[in-house]
């Protein structure tokens, strides 16, 4: 498991990006690796912007899953919002909404934690004979 404590800056996004890939890029399949990577710069972004609290990213891989959370002090809840397409802003929780399995939000300790996680099939493990 990893963690990474992160600043309430735009730079903190492209790090917890960063940091994601080489974390996971050897158990995950590319395809998850990228997503990945897509939904950890949209929920640090978020809370960079909404928050403007220090964050707390935790990464966990399990065989055909990986959790992402991002936590923060601010108790309010993002929500998914109906956005234009050509939206310049506000679009961050779709792409967590389109490529997450599943996501959500909760509290911990007064302080909020927004994660998702990610699922894919686990190769089969080739077994040998006698």
């Amino acid at each position: 498991m990893l963690t990474l404590r992160l600043s309430p800056e735009p730079a903190s996004a492209s790090r917890a990006r960063d940091v994601t890939r080489s974390h996971i890029r050897e158990t995950c399949p590319p395809e998850v690796v990228d997503a990945a990577a897509l939904v950890v710069t949209e929920l640090v972004s978020n809370a960079a912007i909404h928050a403007l609290t220090d964050m707390l990213l935790v990464v966990d891989v399990v065989p055909g899953r990986v959790d992402l959370a991002v936590q923060d002090g601010s108790p309010e809840h993002p929500e998914l919002q109906d956005i234009a397409v050509d939206a310049l802003r506000g679009r961050g929780l779709a792409i967590v909404d389109e490529l997450a399995t599943t996501w959500g939000v909760e509290e911990q300790h007064g302080k909020k934690v927004v994660w998702a996680a990610l699922e894919f099939p686990v190769a089969a493990e080739v077994v040998s004979g006698p």
